[in-house]
Protein backbone atom coordinates (compact mmCIF):
# COMPACT_ATOMS: atom_id res chain seq x y z
CA UNK A 1 0.00 0.00 0.00
CA UNK A 2 1.15 3.63 -0.75
CA UNK A 3 2.13 5.56 1.51
CA UNK A 4 0.05 9.43 1.57
CA UNK A 5 3.46 11.15 0.44
CA UNK A 6 3.36 8.88 -1.93
CA UNK A 7 -0.07 8.80 -3.27
CA UNK A 8 0.21 12.61 -4.16
CA UNK A 9 2.51 13.24 -7.09
CA UNK A 10 0.73 9.63 -8.65
CA UNK A 11 -2.40 11.26 -8.13
CA UNK A 12 -2.10 14.45 -10.20
CA UNK A 13 0.15 12.99 -12.63
CA UNK A 14 -2.87 10.67 -12.87
CA UNK A 15 -4.23 13.39 -13.68
CA UNK A 16 -2.48 14.80 -16.12
CA UNK A 17 -2.07 12.27 -17.96
CA UNK A 18 -5.52 9.89 -17.88
CA UNK A 19 -7.25 13.54 -19.55
CA UNK A 20 -5.62 12.96 -23.22
CA UNK A 21 -2.18 11.31 -24.27
CA UNK A 22 -0.91 14.17 -26.39
CA UNK A 23 -1.05 17.01 -23.44
CA UNK A 24 2.03 18.01 -24.49
CA UNK A 25 0.99 18.94 -27.86
CA UNK A 26 -1.38 21.71 -27.44
CA UNK A 27 0.70 24.24 -27.23
CA UNK A 28 1.80 23.57 -30.78
CA UNK A 29 -1.54 25.15 -31.66
CA UNK A 30 -0.85 28.30 -30.27
CA UNK A 31 1.45 31.34 -30.58
CA UNK A 32 0.46 32.78 -26.89
CA UNK A 33 1.52 31.90 -24.03
CA UNK A 34 -1.02 31.71 -20.98
CA UNK A 35 -0.90 34.53 -19.12
CA UNK A 36 0.44 35.24 -15.86
CA UNK A 37 -2.93 36.38 -13.80
CA UNK A 38 -4.85 33.11 -13.19
CA UNK A 39 -7.85 33.37 -14.03
CA UNK A 40 -8.87 30.76 -11.44
CA UNK A 41 -8.54 33.14 -8.24
CA UNK A 42 -8.61 36.87 -9.16
CA UNK A 43 -8.99 39.09 -7.08
CA UNK A 44 -12.44 40.84 -6.48
CA UNK A 45 -13.27 43.63 -4.61
CA UNK A 46 -16.17 43.29 -1.47
CA UNK A 47 -19.91 43.26 -3.29
CA UNK A 48 -18.87 42.81 -6.64
CA UNK A 49 -17.47 39.41 -9.24
CA UNK A 50 -15.18 39.55 -11.71
CA UNK A 51 -15.22 38.83 -15.50
CA UNK A 52 -15.13 35.23 -16.33
CA UNK A 53 -11.34 34.14 -17.92
CA UNK A 54 -11.72 34.18 -21.74
CA UNK A 55 -12.60 30.26 -22.84
CA UNK A 56 -13.73 29.58 -19.17
CA UNK A 57 -17.61 29.04 -18.33
CA UNK A 58 -18.85 31.87 -15.79
CA UNK A 59 -19.39 30.59 -12.38
CA UNK A 60 -22.96 31.24 -10.85
CA UNK A 61 -23.08 33.59 -7.95
CA UNK A 62 -23.16 31.98 -4.54
CA UNK A 63 -27.20 32.10 -4.09
CA UNK A 64 -28.25 30.69 -7.65
CA UNK A 65 -29.65 27.51 -7.11
CA UNK A 66 -27.44 24.41 -7.58
CA UNK A 67 -28.67 21.80 -10.76
CA UNK A 68 -29.38 18.50 -9.43
CA UNK A 69 -26.80 15.97 -9.60
CA UNK A 70 -27.58 13.05 -12.25
CA UNK A 71 -26.08 9.55 -11.11
CA UNK A 72 -22.78 8.93 -12.48
CA UNK A 73 -22.55 6.98 -15.94
CA UNK A 74 -19.14 5.73 -14.74
CA UNK A 75 -18.72 5.42 -10.80
CA UNK A 76 -15.90 4.73 -9.62
CA UNK A 77 -14.54 1.22 -8.73
CA UNK A 78 -16.45 0.09 -5.67
CA UNK A 79 -12.44 -0.48 -4.17
CA UNK A 80 -11.84 2.82 -4.92
CA UNK A 81 -10.39 4.85 -1.54
CA UNK A 82 -9.91 8.62 -0.87
CA UNK A 83 -7.20 9.97 0.73
CA UNK A 84 -8.28 11.01 3.88
CA UNK A 85 -5.81 13.55 4.20
CA UNK A 86 -6.19 16.12 1.49
CA UNK A 87 -5.12 19.65 1.56
CA UNK A 88 -7.94 21.89 0.44
CA UNK A 89 -8.01 22.71 -3.44
CA UNK A 90 -6.35 26.19 -2.73
CA UNK A 91 -3.96 25.24 -0.86
CA UNK A 92 -2.41 22.29 -2.80
CA UNK A 93 -0.43 23.40 -5.20
CA UNK A 94 2.97 23.60 -2.90
CA UNK A 95 2.62 20.35 -2.16
CA UNK A 96 1.95 19.41 -5.57
CA UNK A 97 4.87 20.67 -6.37
CA UNK A 98 7.16 19.36 -3.92
CA UNK A 99 6.14 16.10 -4.46
CA UNK A 100 5.93 16.18 -8.14
CA UNK A 101 9.62 16.90 -8.33
CA UNK A 102 10.40 13.68 -6.14
CA UNK A 103 9.48 11.45 -9.33
CA UNK A 104 9.65 13.60 -12.24
CA UNK A 105 12.45 15.35 -14.22
CA UNK A 106 12.90 18.89 -14.52
CA UNK A 107 12.08 19.31 -18.51
CA UNK A 108 8.80 17.65 -17.49
CA UNK A 109 7.74 19.58 -14.16
CA UNK A 110 8.97 22.80 -16.22
CA UNK A 111 6.38 22.41 -18.53
CA UNK A 112 3.27 22.86 -15.82
CA UNK A 113 2.15 26.61 -15.36
CA UNK A 114 2.76 26.74 -11.42
CA UNK A 115 -0.28 27.92 -10.00
CA UNK A 116 -4.04 26.35 -9.57
CA UNK A 117 -2.58 23.07 -10.91
CA UNK A 118 -5.28 20.94 -10.48
CA UNK A 119 -7.84 23.52 -11.67
CA UNK A 120 -6.01 24.24 -14.79
CA UNK A 121 -5.64 20.18 -15.61
CA UNK A 122 -9.43 19.77 -15.39
CA UNK A 123 -10.02 22.86 -17.67
CA UNK A 124 -7.36 21.44 -19.94
CA UNK A 125 -8.64 17.75 -20.04
CA UNK A 126 -11.90 19.33 -20.62
CA UNK A 127 -11.60 21.36 -23.55
CA UNK A 128 -9.56 18.24 -25.15
CA UNK A 129 -12.66 17.49 -27.83
CA UNK A 130 -13.12 21.04 -28.58
CA UNK A 131 -11.77 22.33 -32.29
CA UNK A 132 -9.52 25.21 -30.12
CA UNK A 133 -8.31 26.17 -26.86
CA UNK A 134 -7.49 29.60 -25.05
CA UNK A 135 -4.28 29.83 -23.41
CA UNK A 136 -6.58 30.56 -20.40
CA UNK A 137 -8.12 26.74 -20.76
CA UNK A 138 -3.97 25.51 -20.88
CA UNK A 139 -2.21 24.15 -17.73
CA UNK A 140 1.51 23.88 -19.88
CA UNK A 141 3.66 26.26 -21.53
CA UNK A 142 4.82 25.57 -25.07
CA UNK A 143 7.14 22.24 -25.71
CA UNK A 144 10.36 23.08 -26.28
CA UNK A 145 11.53 23.13 -30.02
CA UNK A 146 9.31 23.66 -32.90
CA UNK A 147 7.21 21.36 -35.07
CA UNK A 148 9.55 19.11 -38.09
CA UNK A 149 8.33 19.24 -41.11
CA UNK A 150 10.03 18.22 -44.75
CA UNK A 151 8.97 19.01 -48.47
CA UNK A 152 7.58 22.05 -49.62
CA UNK A 153 4.58 23.95 -51.09
CA UNK A 154 5.54 22.29 -54.40
CA UNK A 155 5.98 18.57 -53.31
CA UNK A 156 3.50 18.17 -50.49
CA UNK A 157 4.91 19.05 -46.89
CA UNK A 158 3.69 16.52 -44.27
CA UNK A 159 5.36 15.89 -40.90
CA UNK A 160 9.07 15.29 -41.03
CA UNK A 161 10.28 11.68 -39.44
CA UNK A 162 11.97 13.67 -36.45
CA UNK A 163 9.29 15.19 -35.55
CA UNK A 164 8.08 12.20 -33.40
CA UNK A 165 11.44 12.13 -31.71
CA UNK A 166 10.08 15.36 -30.04
CA UNK A 167 7.27 13.68 -28.40
CA UNK A 168 9.27 10.73 -27.84
CA UNK A 169 10.13 10.93 -24.27
CA UNK A 170 6.98 12.10 -23.51
CA UNK A 171 5.10 9.43 -24.98
CA UNK A 172 7.21 7.08 -23.53
CA UNK A 173 6.96 8.44 -19.88
CA UNK A 174 2.74 8.33 -20.67
CA UNK A 175 2.99 4.09 -21.82
CA UNK A 176 5.06 3.27 -19.60
CA UNK A 177 3.29 4.28 -16.13
CA UNK A 178 0.99 1.31 -14.52
CA UNK A 179 -2.40 2.09 -15.26
CA UNK A 180 -4.08 0.45 -12.89
CA UNK A 181 -1.51 2.21 -9.59
CA UNK A 182 -2.59 5.62 -12.01
CA UNK A 183 -5.95 4.92 -11.31
CA UNK A 184 -6.01 4.44 -7.56
CA UNK A 185 -4.23 7.60 -7.68
CA UNK A 186 -6.31 9.38 -9.20
CA UNK A 187 -9.01 8.08 -7.24
CA UNK A 188 -7.69 9.40 -3.81
CA UNK A 189 -7.46 12.39 -5.53
CA UNK A 190 -10.90 12.19 -6.46
CA UNK A 191 -12.75 14.68 -4.61
CA UNK A 192 -10.47 17.70 -5.21
CA UNK A 193 -10.91 17.03 -8.89
CA UNK A 194 -14.58 16.59 -8.86
CA UNK A 195 -14.48 20.15 -6.85
CA UNK A 196 -12.21 21.84 -9.39
CA UNK A 197 -14.42 20.40 -12.49
CA UNK A 198 -18.13 21.51 -10.64
CA UNK A 199 -16.32 25.26 -9.83
CA UNK A 200 -15.38 25.36 -13.51
CA UNK A 201 -19.40 25.53 -14.63
CA UNK A 202 -20.33 21.46 -14.17
CA UNK A 203 -22.21 21.48 -10.80
CA UNK A 204 -24.61 18.76 -11.36
CA UNK A 205 -21.76 17.16 -13.54
CA UNK A 206 -19.45 14.16 -12.70
CA UNK A 207 -15.41 14.59 -13.74
CA UNK A 208 -14.82 10.37 -14.37
CA UNK A 209 -17.78 10.81 -16.86
CA UNK A 210 -16.10 13.33 -18.88
CA UNK A 211 -12.99 11.49 -18.66
CA UNK A 212 -14.06 8.57 -19.96
CA UNK A 213 -16.04 10.55 -22.65
CA UNK A 214 -12.38 12.51 -23.33
CA UNK A 215 -10.79 9.49 -23.37
CA UNK A 216 -13.56 7.61 -25.84
CA UNK A 217 -13.39 10.19 -27.77
CA UNK A 218 -9.38 10.38 -28.10
CA UNK A 219 -9.40 6.31 -29.17
CA UNK A 220 -11.65 7.32 -32.42
CA UNK A 221 -8.65 9.25 -33.59
CA UNK A 222 -8.06 8.07 -37.14
CA UNK A 223 -5.28 6.76 -38.33
CA UNK A 224 -3.83 7.53 -41.71
CA UNK A 225 -1.95 5.36 -43.55
CA UNK A 226 0.60 7.94 -44.66
CA UNK A 227 1.51 11.68 -42.64
CA UNK A 228 -1.05 13.65 -43.97
CA UNK A 229 -0.38 16.21 -45.56
CA UNK A 230 -0.01 20.12 -44.25
CA UNK A 231 -0.52 23.79 -45.47
CA UNK A 232 0.15 27.12 -44.06
CA UNK A 233 -2.72 28.85 -43.12
CA UNK A 234 -2.47 33.19 -43.64
CA UNK A 235 -0.91 33.77 -40.37
CA UNK A 236 2.14 31.46 -41.25
CA UNK A 237 0.66 28.14 -38.51
CA UNK A 238 0.42 24.82 -40.24
CA UNK A 239 -2.81 23.21 -41.07
CA UNK A 240 -3.98 19.89 -42.86
CA UNK A 241 -5.01 19.79 -45.85
CA UNK A 242 -7.37 17.25 -45.42
CA UNK A 243 -10.79 19.54 -44.27
CA UNK A 244 -12.29 16.39 -42.32
CA UNK A 245 -8.65 16.51 -40.50
CA UNK A 246 -8.39 19.79 -40.01
CA UNK A 247 -12.15 20.16 -38.08
CA UNK A 248 -10.68 17.55 -35.90
CA UNK A 249 -10.46 18.58 -31.82
CA UNK A 250 -7.40 19.46 -30.74
CA UNK A 251 -7.06 16.48 -28.77
CA UNK A 252 -7.27 14.12 -31.71
CA UNK A 253 -5.08 16.66 -33.95
CA UNK A 254 -2.65 16.23 -30.93
CA UNK A 255 -2.75 12.65 -32.19
CA UNK A 256 -2.26 13.13 -35.26
CA UNK A 257 1.23 14.36 -35.06
CA UNK A 258 2.57 11.60 -33.49
CA UNK A 259 3.46 8.49 -35.58
CA UNK A 260 1.65 5.63 -35.98
CA UNK A 261 3.50 3.49 -33.75
CA UNK A 262 3.38 5.91 -31.43
CA UNK A 263 -0.42 6.76 -31.58
CA UNK A 264 -0.91 2.93 -31.29
CA UNK A 265 1.00 2.81 -27.97
CA UNK A 266 -0.64 5.67 -26.83
CA UNK A 267 -4.32 4.28 -27.32
CA UNK A 268 -3.59 0.94 -26.09
CA UNK A 269 -2.34 2.56 -22.69
CA UNK A 270 -5.87 5.03 -22.82
CA UNK A 271 -7.76 1.79 -23.13
CA UNK A 272 -5.94 0.22 -20.01
CA UNK A 273 -6.89 3.44 -18.10
CA UNK A 274 -10.44 3.53 -19.16
CA UNK A 275 -10.67 -0.04 -17.74
CA UNK A 276 -9.09 0.79 -14.88
CA UNK A 277 -11.51 3.66 -13.74
CA UNK A 278 -14.19 2.03 -14.29
CA UNK A 279 -13.87 -1.62 -13.11
CA UNK A 280 -16.77 -2.61 -10.81
CA UNK A 281 -18.67 0.67 -12.28
CA UNK A 282 -21.35 0.66 -14.52
CA UNK A 283 -18.80 -1.17 -17.46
Amino acid sequence: MQDRKAVWPWAVAGVLVLGGAGWWLFRDELRTAAPAMSPFAAETPAGSRSAPAAGLPEQAPAAATTPATAPAQHPLPRDASIDAALPSLDDSDARVREDLGTFFPGPVLALLLPDHMIQRLVAHIDNLTQPSVPATALALRPLPGGLQVEGDAASGITFAGANAARYAPYVAAFTATDADALAAAYMRLYPLVQQAYRELGHPGGHFNDRLVGVIDHLLQTPEPAQPPALERDARGRYRFVDPGLQARSIGQKALLRLDAQQVQAVKRQLRAIRLAVTRGGSD
